[in-house]
């Protein structure tokens, strides 16, 4: 006898269906209403552009000329009454050209009433402009939510694309009316594609940059009116514009990308006016223009840098280089405050740094993170082992009053970086850099007491890392507290110590929720040897190294 299905979802698919889905606009809802809000700030851009623009059933009049055959006919969807300016009376469904045969001085001026008539839009080339549109967005929304951006996807960074997007689409539309940027080559000059697209590269990363490239890109296409030399101009200077500003350390050499831009645009305006065999005569006020485009977005992308970098509250380069500076307040307090804990965050902050680069994370983030991982000790700094220089102030209390005082140190942590409008990602790292593990400590000696204690009971509330930075720092900081222990540390006390430490995190599933490797925690692993070998260097017993407390036997002394 078969065994009844109490599962009506596994009955029926469509119910499964609706609710996979109901589950994920619940989940991404902001993201859709962005969406929304975006596709209809841009659609507004778009509705007058072609209100305004001389266009017919989507063709631009100057297509055609007087005495011409007509390729394809024409229907007048309005009445329009005659005018000053247009003398000539429009009925509605009147055939104003018909296909094969010529247009007339007569059928040519209709076509320019209506195409000038605010009453007259062409609905056609409106309703293929936002086709186009919708292709775009959903390709915007498939790519970055499919494609491995490195990072975690917060609201605030597609609504900088989505604010980018419009500003660009709306400048390409409206500049191109006008009778200098007609010319394809000059509308190049006044596309701010490389100053946003180097924006979104130093404040999210070159894959973002890349993708959000891409779509700005054809964004360009349909508000150029198709054409090819300002897309593939802004495809070209969007890519190599990412790829200069990359890895850029200092904010100096932002000035130096200006002036590569600014040679590179260069370089291929010469480039795209060959492959279309197009002329150079008249050509300086291009080359020029396009220069300047170039230069100024790198100079103004200098500006908008770090307004953006407080509002949008991301790690960027050089936000991250400004933090890791030693000097500033809160470092100095911990200096002065809590030695022993600034000087484990700077022994941290060395291996996660060093681990960071075997495995292609991102060191710079694991080195902040790490200075600013444990700042939450320094209200009760007293409290924690590296500090205390006589009497153990846990000695006085019970162990679930100092699980208490332990654990909140993450707690305040956080507060104080939110206080201090640290980045995200090294808020995160702060949060989690004890997960969710045991205090082990004091959970063994309250269980001698109360043999009912659970492990949750005396365990960190936060959550296990959910980045390889984070992760690194996690085990950094648990090894460079623990190796202080460890008596005599040669390099295979190190190696064994380190990998039973690591693997009691792997244990306790603190590494689940991060994308780190089996190869990638062998390699933190020999990373973290290193480091500890080099610190511990003077106290290392090398095989063939003789005891000082030993007088050298007869007949040694001499041995060469």
């Amino acid at each position: 006898m078969k065994e009844k299905n109490n599962n009506p979802d596994k009955e029926n698919p469509a119910g499964r269906i609706i609710s996979s889905a109901a589950e994920y606009v619940r989940k991404k809802y902001p993201f859709l209403i962005l969406f929304l809000a975006g596709f209809i700030c841009v659609s507004a851009v778009n509705f007058i552009k072609i209100s305004t623009a001389e266009s017919v059933a989507s063709f631009a009049v100057n297509d055609f000329e007087s005495g011409q055959i007509a390729d394809r006919t024409i229907t007048a969807a309005k009445s329009l009454s005659a005018d000053e300016t247009y003398p000539v009376d429009i009925k509605r469904g009147e055939k104003i050209i018909r296909k094969g045969f010529p247009v007339t001085d007569e059928a040519l001026l209709k076509l320019k009433k209506m195409s000038a008539s605010p009453v007259y839009l062409d609905y056609r080339a409106f309703a293929n402009g936002e086709l186009f549109l919708v292709i775009v967005a959903v390709l915007w929304y498939l790519l970055f939510f499919a494609v491995p951006l490195g990072h975690e996807i917060k609201l605030k960074e597609p609504v900088l694309h989505v604010i980018f997007f419009t500003v660009t689409y709306a400048a390409v539309s409206f500049f191109g009316k006008l009778q200098f940027f007609s010319n394809p080559f000059a509308l190049s000059i006044l596309i701010p594609s490389s100053l946003f697209v180097m924006l979104v590269t130093i404040l999210y990363g070159q894959v973002s940059a890349s993708l959000f490239a891409i779509i700005l890109s054809l964004g360009i296409l349909q508000a150029s009116g198709w054409m090819l030399v300002p897309f593939i101009f802004s495809l070209s200077t969007n890519l190599l514009s990412s790829a200069i500003v990359r890895k850029i350390e200092k904010r100096i050499d932002l000035v130096f990308s200006s002036i590569y831009l600014a040679l590179i645009n260069c370089i291929l305006t010469t480039i795209l006016v060959v492959i279309f065999n197009e002329t150079f005569i008249d050509m300086g006020k291009i080359y020029l223009g396009i220069a300047i485009n170039g230069f100024f977005s790198g100079i103004l992308t200098l500006g908008f840098l770090t307004p953006l970098e407080m509002i949008m509250n991301t790690a960027s380069v050089f936000r991250l280089m400004d933090l890791s500076d030693l000097n500033n307040p809160l470092m100095q307090k911990m200096l002065v405050t809590a030695s022993g804990t600034y000087n484990h965050s700077l022994m941290v902050a060395q291996l996660a740094e060093s681990a960071c680069r075997e495995i292609g994370a991102n060191a710079l983030v694991a080195r902040v993170g790490a200075y600013y991982h444990d700042i939450g000790k320094l209200d009760q700094s007293e409290y924690f082992v590296e500090n205390q220089r006589g009497e153990n102030k846990h000695n006085d209390i019970n162990p679930s009053l100092s699980v208490s005082v332990i654990r909140s140190h993450v707690r305040k942590g956080v507060e104080k970086a939110h206080q201090l409008h640290l980045p995200q990602q090294i808020i995160d790292i702060i949060a989690e850099h004890h997960g969710n593990s045991t205090i082990t400590y004091f959970y063994k000696e309250a269980k001698e007491k109360d043999p009912t204690l659970t492990p949750e009971d005396f365990s960190y509330s936060g959550n296990p890392p959910s980045t390889k930075e984070s992760a690194v720092v996690m085990l950094a900081d648990t090894v460079e507290a623990a190796c202080r222990t460890l008596e005599n540390p040669s390099v295979s006390r190190l190696e064994k110590f380190i990998t039973t430490l690591v693997n009691a995190k792997i244990d306790g599933k603190q590494l689940d929720n991060c994308n780190l490797t089996f190869r990638d925690v062998a390699r933190i692993k020999e990373a973290f040897v290193q480091v500890l070998a080099g610190y511990y260097h003077s106290r290392i017993k090398y095989p063939d190294q003789a005891d000082p407390s030993k007088a050298p036997e007869k007949g040694q002394e001499n041995e060469k």
